[in-house]
């Protein structure tokens, strides 16, 4: 691994978009958790670390920070956190209302009455007029004209000012009409308007006020008389939806009692009819604005119109600046004449008065998203153009009308707003344009021109207000004679509320914060009481400090940041903007969604521009992670074509960041082909599929990880594009992608070979999948079987031993659906195991011989088995250490037993089937370790029921339980019996082995044995460890769901009468009682099974005839799997032989996977901005300055102190403490006060040594019989994460370790094979590895012919065992190792695997305890007393004659010239232990001293450990001047050098 990885250069003063994606941190520490395979060095992912070592500080520069960045930590990635699983949303993360307008109670307007009640020059009895008083009606003087002139007027404006509003609705307007009239129209309107809303407007200023009892007026034919009209008869007339304006005094008596029978004919229909027919909707949901309260009268200022109400509603502008002048003194003398000629038009936003109704608009937008509840928001401002605007209107009558002592009121009710702050805005926005007006009047009218009437006559001549055809001066563009016209100066309000929307985000904005007024209101679908969710997973991504925190108060700029995207100037600024708050997260996103930003995101995806291309596509790919429905929005504007289009874009300069913004387009049209047919087909038409293939092997491995998700998506259950893709050879491209260096990639690789063999992609999580790789019309039947299987088979040997559980779990999907299609032949394989163990364990096989196997010799056998086996690798009795790896294997394995179980082989005459399994005892050995020394435990990946028998379930049923896991039993009776090719049935053994599962106490528990037999297994007979640490610490986020054969799924249990619900053992149609032996061999049902098997194949390929397949498998009303070994669509084949169908078996299979919604998380989370750990001032950050701070003072004493101690004394007592056991194997941390020690079995101790103080105590999980050999402290700079290396070849790691720093419970953060053939010697040294924290190199080596790095293994050439390693300093590619034969090699990984050992060393006659190079001088190291010099010869140098009697353990400090070694213990040497501290730089021991030992008798049975040849331990510390020395008793002593 190079040791100069760039780091990915932090952001300082928030993000800049201009930079693009490429600045985002990606880190996937790939390199640490590969299989050792791969060389190439070119994944971005792998390449973002910075280390801080002790050989020199690496860092690249970076354009911000003058001081080097932290040091990224290896397996802190989010894969090591989650595993591949989604992470739950935090606990105030809130159902999210509908943005799309589809809220309760929605409301669209199809048709209008605006009805007139004036009766001009008559008025009504119970008003007293004062004088002067208001007049003007819809802007008109009623007096100025003949009264039915007037009328037509007022009513024909009223017309145009509402058309203002909304020109897709017709009005019409209904003057002084009688009741029969009215009647009429509003009949005609319901039928008009059908299941949409009538607008009905009411002016009756010329008739009485409304009654008490919700009566309004209006005249008799020969206006004689006012008849009154019931609101309910209105109702009736009207039907429901509605939007009712009641402009008139005493206007509340008719919202009251409109409500009050409202209320009440929703209530008969529910008794009558149970509620309301589908589409229609309840009265209560009508929408009313009044123009005052019921004991209030209407203003009758004569500065104002009479219709004020009205005004306000339908001509905002002109009733705005009216008010304003009355209350505002200008200079040069504006007055409210000069006003109404203010140029312009409203639909133009260039001019003045254009200008002014889109700041307008935009803040009572505003004020209504800073004041009203995000449902009545979305209800009244985004469901109805004509809505939207009478109610952003409606804000500034309640402004108005408030100061003269008159309150509008609306249903639903809304609170007050008329003291806004946003209000001041707009008065100043007003002031900056009518102080322009004098200069505007005086310079921009030519007389010549005719402008000067129409402009002067603006807002008072009928039909001009509101309208839309207001003549443009068009000011500041066009030279007038004479002179040069005024240019109009802009309005600065967007801009400044743009920088106040840039503030906010910039300036700690987008940080957390406690709840309260300036948090994120809940919303009350949360239901949140302020305690987390007892159901949910914990998310360790967020320190526990955080849980309560929730995101602040967006800023009020928001909805004027929407209405910028309508100018062309301020576009790219506000989408860039909003790109940044979208990045906040989903709550982000919503809020966005919300205020409406819907509509012109997609409309701008129609824009030429390409300076928008890289913010729209990240924008876009946020819509669509946390709302994926707007794929059918994509669709249907062929939208899709955008990104596709970007996707093959083959000019990358066309682009900036092309690699990041093409991924993006990657993943929104996959997300807009998942679960949408039409969209794959789309894609599929616009070449997304070629385009992603062709760029599956770019350099960037988010491009290469999201193009094969692509196509994941796009051939999930598509069969022809299926068959495109095999055409193209798209599933031989995607297994060569399994030796990719990023596991991300590799999973996403595994995930679309998952796709393609059948399983479901689907968001929905009943939708199982099934159906394998469908038609493949092309193919000749056997190809196609052979194809299946290469898929599958190449897969499980490029990933079964790789080391991250992520693609494991990934791989055990695409096993999933090759055992769901060709369950027969598996079923074959676990018959052909389950006998040939049989006999193995009565002993009737003798010594292991395949040639001698009682199976008949038949040609259809030998050819099933040598079909089915072909191409494998040797089985290497593997186990599975991530549990939730372990659990989906376990629950494939038990599918395939419960068909065995059910298959005809149990009707067999010879069959062993209904005997239960016993397990050999340990000391007999099985045949491939016969002879060798007893190990068997150590490496049998089941020891579970050596101890106790299985339960039997009657008869002579097999000896398990329909209820019980059978995964123990398979791996306890199975595992360990054949040095056989390896099957399927060993492959998925190798991953479910003898793991401890989840217990029932988790909530995860599978319904197994494993949780009453396991922990007491793992105990190993401890004296003094009571406490309940036998169970391993679990992985964070580990979800996986057992899932047993023999039971449905509770949502299947109620609709699955027929069936009966589970079978239980005693009423299987399988009981050997009920069902006789039959006259068939085993020949006869292997061809029935294989050949049913050809049968499914058939059938898939006949319904391939239809263009489409369903994907429906398994959720129909047959339980379809399955049907145990025949299905339901084989019922034509002639090979069934008669035999059942095993009807109890449960559709368990495919398996599903969840990889694709976590990596969709990647667009959820926050991208331009720095983590919480890297913004300065934060707890973490700063926790992890103060760590930097004192490391680097630590660095410094110690190398101070380290001359000294070269010369000193190392006999000054420090602590002491104990532990249960051998303390074999120990570390220093090298900067906390930490010492971990590891005993003979699997147990890791942690002390604080200062405070002598155990810190924390776990199991290792390791089997019995196997001990932890190996003990490292990575990331140590940061904090520190255990890695243990043990006997069965397992690395783990484990995280959390100290409780007292509060990070949350001990996890284990990852486990892989470390060595994957394990040689059987007499005394083997187990698993050896060291770590170079400098180059994130870990080597490996043990029991094995070789040493594993990165990308390649190295021969040993040695028959020995690996007993040591030590990587050199600095950048330096060699390496040490020594062997049980007393060699030492040195290697050179830049070499090639055969030139690798470079000098040979055979000074030692016997085992070499440990290797250490000098620490002070290079190309020089010692071993057991022996320094040896690279530059010399063959031998050593230096010798120092140590220990007489035998050398336990050595070690040299790391940075100080002393080596040192205690004595070996032995029968005579028993009572103490001698440790000896010798000073490199002269020839003089430094201290000599004896420890007792603790022992009472001397040491009889052997060592505590089969592979470590001591009974005592010794480390240095890696940076001070310590050293602990651990003894038989258990007692470990930490000893120093008196400096002083």
């Amino acid at each position: 691994m190079n040791t100069t990885q760039p780091q990915v250069p932090t952001r300082s003063n928030g993000p800049k978009f201009a930079t693009g994606a490429g600045n985002w941190p990606r880190s996937s520490d790939s390199d640490t958790e590969r299989e050792y395979r791969s060389t190439s060095r070119s994944d971005p992912s792998s390449q973002s670390q910075t280390r801080n070592s002790r050989e020199g500080r690496i860092s690249a520069s970076i354009e911000t920070t003058p001081e080097p960045a932290p040091p990224v930590p290896y397996w802190s990635a989010k894969r090591h956190l989650t595993c591949g699983n989604p992470t739950p949303g935090p606990p105030w993360s809130s159902k999210n209302i509908a943005w799309r307008g589809s809220a309760p109670g929605k409301v669209k307007t199809a048709t209008a009455a605006l009805v007139i009640c004036l009766n001009i020059d008559v008025d009504p009895p119970d008003v007293v007029k004062t004088n002067p008083c208001a007049v003007l009606e819809c802007w008109v003087d009623p007096h100025t004209m003949p009264s039915h002139k007037a009328l037509e007027a007022i009513g024909s404006n009223l017309q145009h000012q509402f058309e203002g509003l909304s020109l897709k609705i017709p009005y019409k307007p209904i003057l002084d009409p009688s009741l029969e009239d009215l009647r009429r129209f509003c009949q005609t309107l319901r039928k008009t308007a059908k299941d949409d809303a009538i607008l009905f407007y009411y002016n009756g200023h010329g008739v009485p006020k409304p009654t008490a009892s919700g009566e309004l007026w209006c005249f008799n034919r020969n206006y004689t008389q006012y008849i009154p009209v019931s609101l309910q008869e209105v109702q009736s007339w009207l039907g429901s939806p509605g939007v009712y304006i009641w402009d008139c005094s005493a206007a509340g008596h008719l919202l009251h009692n409109f409500n009050i029978y409202a209320e009440r004919r929703d209530h008969e229909v529910n008794m009558l009819h149970g509620g309301y027919a589908e589409g229609t909707q309840p009265m209560m949901n009508s929408l009313q604005l009044a123009a005052c309260g019921a004991n209030e009268h209407l203003p009758s200022c004569p500065e104002l119109p009479a219709d004020i109400f009205t005004s306000c509603l339908t001509s905002p502008i002109d009733i705005a600046l009216r008010y304003f002048i009355m209350n505002h003194q200008l200079p040069n003398n504006i007055t409210t004449d000069m006003v109404m000629q203010l140029p312009g038009d409203l639909k133009d936003r260039r001019t003045p008065l254009g200008e002014l109704n889109w700041i307008f608009t935009a803040i009572t937008d505003t004020i209504a998203w800073t004041t009203f509840s995000r449902e009545t928001f979305t209800r009244l401002y985004r469901c109805d153009l004509l809505i939207a605007s009478l109610f952003r209107n409606f804000l500034l009558a309640e402004r108005i009308m408030k100061n003269y002592h008159c309150t509008p009121h609306t249903y639903p009710p809304l609170p007050a707003t008329n003291t806004h702050p946003l209000w001041a805005t707009w008065d100043l926005a007003v002031d900056t344009c009518l102080r322009q007006l004098p200069d505007l009047l005086a310079k921009s009218i030519n007389p010549g021109a005719g402008a000067g009437n129409a402009i002067a006559n603006i807002g008072t001549t009928p039909g001009r207000i509101g309208s839309t055809n207001r003549q443009d001066p068009n000011i500041g563009t066009t030279k007038l004679p004479g002179d040069k016209p005024y240019v109009y100066v802009p309005s600065r309000f967007f801009a400044d509320q743009l920088t106040a929307f840039e503030v906010w985000i910039s300036r700690g904005g987008s940080a957390l914060t406690k709840k309260g007024p300036l948090s994120l209101p809940q919303q009350p679908a949360d239901n949140y009481n302020g305690q987390p969710e007892t159901n949910c997973v914990s998310n360790e991504l967020d320190p526990s400090s955080e849980r309560h925190l929730v995101p602040r108060k967006p800023p009020d700029q928001l909805p004027i940041v929407l209405q910028v995207l309508l100018s062309q100037p301020h576009r790219l600024r506000a989408l860039i903007l909003l790109s940044q708050f979208v990045d906040l997260g989903p709550w982000a996103v919503h809020l966005v969604l919300t205020i409406g930003i819907f509509p012109y995101i997609s409309k701008l995806l129609q824009a030429a521009g390409q300076d928008l291309r890289p913010v729209l596509i990240f924008i876009w790919a946020r819509i669509l992670a946390v709302d994926s429905s707007v794929q059918t929005d994509l669709y249907n504007s062929q939208g899709y074509r955008y990104f596709s289009n970007v996707l093959g874009l083959k000019n990358e300069d066309a682009l900036p960041n092309s690699s990041e913004h093409k991924a993006m387009c990657s993943f929104i049209l996959a997300s807009i082909c998942r679960d949408f047919p039409h969209g794959q087909a789309a894609c599929w038409a616009e070449r997304v599929f070629d385009n992603c293939y062709d760029r599956l092997e770019e350099p960037d491995f988010l491009l290469r990880q999201w193009t094969a998700l692509c196509i994941a998506q796009m051939w999930d259950a598509n069969d022809e594009i299926k068959v495109y893709g095999v055409d193209r050879g798209t599933q031989d491209k995607l297994i060569s992608m399994l030796s990719d260096d990023s596991a991300e990639v590799r999973s996403a690789a595994l995930y679309a070979l998952g796709t393609f063999m059948g399983a479901s992609g689907s968001a929905d999580p009943n939708k199982q999948g099934g159906g394998g790789t469908g038609t493949m019309y092309q193919l000749e039947e056997r190809v196609h079987f052979r194809m299946e299987v290469a898929v599958a088979t190449g897969a499980t040997l490029a990933i079964k031993e790789d080391a991250s559980p992520m693609c494991r779990k990934e791989l055990l999907v695409v096993i999933s659906c090759l055992v769901k299609e060709w369950r027969g032949y598996f079923v074959v394989c676990a018959w052909l195991y389950w006998e040939e163990d049989r006999r193995w364990r009565s002993g009737s096989l003798g010594h292991h011989n395949p040639a001698s196997s009682h199976f008949h010799d038949d040609d259809i056998t030998n050819q099933a088995v040598a079909e089915w086996l072909e191409g494998f690798g040797e089985d290497d009795a593997l186990r599975e250490e991530n549990r939730e790896v372990a659990t989906n294997a376990q629950t494939i394995v038990d599918y395939i037993m419960a068909l065995l179980l059910e298959s005809p082989f149990t009707r067999l005459e010879s069959t062993s089937l209904h005997s239960p399994p016993t397990a050999p005892l340990e000391k007999r050995g099985s045949p491939q370790l016969s002879g060798s020394r007893t190990r068997v435990a150590s490496l049998q990946s089941s020891p579970p029921f050596s101890h106790i028998p299985p339960p039997s379930p009657g008869g002579d049923r097999p000896g398990i339980s329909r209820n019980d896991s059978m995964a123990s039993t398979l791996a306890g009776s199975v595992s360990n019996t054949l040095k056989r090719t390896s099957s399927f049935a060993n492959a998925l053994k190798v991953l479910t082995g003898g793991i401890a599962f989840p217990s029932s106490e988790d909530g995860r528990a599978s319904p197994s044995l494993a949780h009453t037999i396991l922990p007491s297994q793992l105990r190993h007979e401890r004296q003094q460890e009571a406490v309940d640490a036998s169970r391993p610490p679990s992985p964070n986020m580990n979800v996986a769901q057992y899932a047993s054969p023999y039971s449905y799924p509770p949502s299947l249990k109620d609709n699955n009468s027929d069936r009966g619900g589970p079978p239980s053992p005693s009423s299987s149609n399988y009981d050997t009682q009920a069902q006789p032996s039959m006259d068939f061999l085993p020949c006869d049902v292997m061809e029935a099974l294989m050949e049913e098997d050809m049968e499914r194949l058939r059938a898939r390929r006949k319904a391939g005839l239809h263009s489409r397949r369903s994907h429906s498998a398994g959720s129909g009303s047959l339980p379809s799997p399955s049907n145990s070994t025949f299905s339901m669509d084989s019922t034509s084949s002639s090979v069934i032989l008669g035999l059942g169908t095993g009807s109890g078996i449960r559709d368990v299979l495919p398996l599903k996977s969840t990889f694709y919604d976590w990596c969709a998380e990647y667009f959820k989370e926050p991208q331009m901005r720095q983590a919480e750990a890297d913004e300065p001032g934060s707890v973490q950050y700063n926790y992890q300055v103060w760590r930097q701070l004192r490391n680097d003072q630590v660095i410094k004493e110690t190398e101070a102190q380290a001359p000294l101690a070269e010369n000193g004394r190392w006999d000054r007592p420090v602590a002491t403490v104990s532990i249960a056991g051998h303390p074999l194997t120990m570390a220093f941390h090298s900067y906390d006060k930490h010492l971990v020690i590891a005993n003979e079995n699997d147990m890791i101790s942690v002390f604080d040594w200062n405070l002598r103080k155990r810190l924390n105590h776990f199991c290792n999980g390791n089997p019995k019989g196997t001990s932890i050999t190996a003990l490292e402290i990575i990331n140590q700079d940061v904090g520190g994460i255990i890695l243990t290396g043990s006997a069965d070849g397992i690395v783990r790691l484990y995280r959390n370790y100290d409780p007292t720093i509060e990070q949350g419970p001990l996890q284990m953060v990852s486990a892989f094979r470390g060595l994957n053939e394990i040689v059987q010697s007499r005394q083997g040294s187990g698993l050896v590895m060291d770590w170079k924290q400098s180059a994130g190199t870990l080597l490996i080596g043990g029991d094995s012919r070789v040493i594993k790095t990165q990308g390649l293994d190295l021969l040993t050439n040695s028959e020995s065992p690996v007993t040591a390693i030590a990587s050199d300093t600095g950048s330096s590619q060699t390496f040490l190792a020594s062997f049980a034969d007393g060699v030492v090699k040195v290697f050179d990984r830049r070499l090639e695997d055969d030139d690798a050992i470079v000098r040979t060393y055979a000074d030692h006659s016997s085992w070499v305890q440990n290797v250490r190079w000098h620490p002070t001088l290079s190309g020089q190291f010692l071993s057991a007393g022996k320094l040896f010099d690279l530059r010399g010869a063959d031998y050593a140098t230096k010798t120092w004659n140590v220990h007489q009697h035998g050398l336990s353990a050595f070690d040299v400090h790391p940075i100080s010239g002393v080596f040192a070694a205690n004595s070996a213990i032995s029968p005579v040497y028993w009572r103490s232990q001698r440790i000896l501290v010798h000073s490199l730089t002269k020839n003089a021991t430094l201290s000599s001293f004896n420890i007792s030992t603790g022992l009472s008798t001397p040491p009889v049975r052997g060592l505590p450990s089969p592979f470590i040849p001591r009974s005592s331990s010794f480390a240095f510390h890696p940076t001070q001047m310590l050293f602990a020395t651990g003894g038989p008793d258990g007692c470990v002593r930490i000893m120093g050098c008196g400096l002083a």
